[in-house]
This record gives C-alpha cells, sequence and structure tokens, in this order.
C-alpha cells in the first residue's frame, strides 16, 4: 500500500483502528491531530479564566434582609428599656426595704426606751387604745357598707324605672305582642330582682357594721372613764407610737408601689423576649421553606455555566469555523501527493462528515 493510501486509512480511521464516528473530524496523527485539537479547544475557551461556582441569587440579601427585619430592633429597645428599669427600680425597692426595715428598728428602740420610763401605767392603758382602733376600723366599715348600700338603692331604682318602660311598651302594642318589648321586660325583671336582693344583703350588712361601730364607740367611752389617768400618763408612748406607726405604713406602701413596678418590668421583659423567639422561629421557618422550594425546583431549569460551555462545543456551527482550516490541510496533503505521482496515479478525494 503507498503511502497516500496508508495517510488516508490514518485519516478515516484515527489511527488507532476505529472510524471516525459521524459528526467529529478524522485528522492525520502528529502535528495535524495536535492542530485540530487546538482549533477546537482554544476556539472558544482560549483566554477565559475558570468559572467559580454560581451562586443563588438573593439569597445572602435575603438572608440580611431578614436579619435586620425592624420587629428585631424594636423588640431589642424594649427589652433593653425593660431590663433598664428592672435594675433602676430593684435599687430604689432594695433602698425603700432598708429605711424600713431601720425605721422598725428605730421604733422598736425608743418605744421600749419610753416603756421603761413610764412603767406598768402603758398596760394598764392598752385596752382603751386597742379598743380606739377597733373602733376606727368599725367606722370605717361602717362607711364602705354605707356606699355600698347606696349604690344598690341606685340600682334597683334604675331597674325599676327599666320594667316601667317596658311596660308601657307592651301595654302600648298589646295588640301586636311585640318580641322585642316583651323581652326587654323579662330582662329589666330580672335586673330589679338581682338589685332587690343586693340592696336588702348590703341593708343588712350595713346594720350589722353599724352595730358593732356603736358597740365599739360605747367600749371606748366606758375604758376613757375608768382609766382616764393611766391613760393620760401612757399618752406620750402611744402617739409616738402611732407616729412610727404612720411612717411604717407609708414606706411599707411604698415598698408595694415599687414591688409592683419591678413585677410589669419583667412582665415587659418576659413578653419582648417571648416576641423575639416568635419572629427568630418565623425567620427559620421562612429560609427552610425557601432551601425545600429551591430542593423541589426542577433539576434542568437553570442551565449552569459550565454546562453552557460544553453545550456550546457539543453544537455543529462551531464546526464551520474548522472547515477552511481543515480544507487547507487537507488540499496540501493532495499537492504532496501528486508531486509524488510518478508511483501512481491515485486521487485523494477529501470528505468531512458532519
Amino acid at each position: 500500500m503507498g503511502d497516500a493510501e496508508e495517510r488516508l486509512v490514518w485519516g478515516t480511521n484515527g489511527g488507532d483502528g476505529r472510524q471516525t464516528p459521524p459528526g467529529q473530524l478524522g485528522v492525520s496523527p502528529g502535528g495535524d491531530e495536535d492542530e485540530a485539537g487546538a482549533a477546537v479547544s482554544g476556539g472558544a475557551c482560549e483566554g477565559e479564566e475558570p468559572r467559580a461556582p454560581p451562586k443563588v441569587v438573593g439569597e445572602e440579601e435575603e438572608e440580611e434582609e431578614e436579619e435586620l427585619d425592624p420587629r428585631i430592633q424594636e423588640e431589642l429597645e424594649h427589652l433593653n428599656q425593660a431590663n433598664e428599669e428592672i435594675n433602676r427600680v430593684e435599687l430604689q425597692l432594695d433602698e425603700a426595704r432598708t429605711a424600713y426595715r431601720r425605721i422598725l428598728s428605730e421604733s422598736a428602740r425608743k418605744l421600749n426606751a419610753q416603756g421603761s420610763q413610764l412603767g406598768n401605767c402603758i398596760e394598764k392603758a392598752r385596752p382603751y387604745y386597742e379598743a380606739r382602733r377597733l373602733a376606727k376600723e368599725a367606722q370605717q366599715e361602717t362607711q364602705k357598707a354605707a356606699l355600698r348600700y347606696e349604690r344598690a338603692v341606685s340600682m334597683h331604682n334604675a331597674a325599676r324605672e327599666m320594667v316601667f318602660v317596658a311596660e308601657q311598651g307592651v301595654m302600648a302594642d298589646k295588640n301586636r305582642l311585640d318580641p322585642t318589648w316583651q323581652e326587654m321586660l323579662n330582662h329589666a325583671t330580672c335586673k330589679v330582682n338581682e338589685a332587690e336582693e343586693e340592696r336588702l344583703r348590703s341593708e343588712r350588712e350595713h346594720q350589722r357594721v353599724t352595730q358593732l361601730c356603736q358597740q365599739a364607740e360605747a367600749k371606748v367611752q366606758a375604758l376613757q372613764k375608768s382609766l382616764k389617768r393611766v391613760i393620760v400618763k401612757s399618752k406620750p408612748y402611744f402617739e409616738l407610737k402611732a407616729q412610727f406607726n404612720q411612717i411604717l405604713e407609708e414606706h411599707k406602701a411604698k415598698v408595694t408601689a415599687l414591688e409592683r413596678l419591678v413585677s410589669q418590668a419583667k412582665t415587659r421583659y418576659s413578653v419582648a423576649l417571648r416576641n423575639l423567639e416568635q419572629i427568630s422561629e418565623q425567620i427559620h421557618a421562612r429560609r427552610l421553606q425557601r432551601l425545600i422550594v429551591r430542593r423541589a425546583s426542577p433539576v434542568g431549569a437553570e442551565a449552569s455555566p459550565q454546562h453552557a460551555g460544553t453545550e456550546k462545543f457539543d453544537s455543529v456551527e462551531h464546526l464551520l469555523g474548522l472547515s477552511d482550516a481543515t480544507s487547507l490541510n487537507s488540499d496540501e496533503l493532495e499537492e504532496r501527493e501528486q508531486r509524488r505521482g510518478g508511483q501512481g496515479h491515485f486521487k485523494h478525494h477529501r470528505s468531512i462528515s458532519l
């Protein structure tokens, strides 16, 4: 077999005994194969840098937007304000409790010193002052009972007026028997009965506490007559005790108010913390939902840059630029064979199958 036929076999079988598949070029070994490979590999990719893996569009922006949720900043401010108020009010509460204990200790010390000077007249006069305290409490209970009784009487009168109006409405429409008036009359009657019961109950309570108050006042008058001498002698002690009791009551009220403020601030702190936890759970839930949606999207929905590059090389259009170069190599090969043409008249017809 001649050199031309051997080169033809190389161009057809690719030099390894395998035929050239359809759609590919069969080139000669050596320089021709390198030139063709360089043309194919360098035609579109020469000078291009390796591309980085594609990033999910908008993922970082969405996470940053969620992290900068204005609700988080607002709840954090509420949390900080509640925390500052808790610290401030707890300091005031500690100071108030310390002052209360100090006054209590001081009052006990001064009262003991006063009692040691006055002697046993304090114990003899104590029933009188105890009776005065009970009489004062009974008087306060009598005033409260009187207010309840007055309120019950007012409600009873208002309910009776409502019954009167409902009766007038029913009598005016007695031919039609309007159910609206009938229902209003039944409701007003129930209110009258409830108001009557409350009025009677408050009246009995007012009578009871009034009687107790009268008994306490009578006891005070009797003790004042029988213990007049020791009452006058022990008066400085019980006046000092009353002053200390008033001061202690004021401090106790202050401590109670501060405790209520601390409780309210702790409640606001807990609410703000709970709101932050809910916002965090919502953000995590949205992230998880987006992750599920991305994983559930079709695989071929969006082509990656790497796949786009291979699709470009797999297409037929990129071979059009190589046809001239391949034709030139085949023409040069034919001219060489013709110069050797003294050995035979074989004529090579180039053919490129795509």
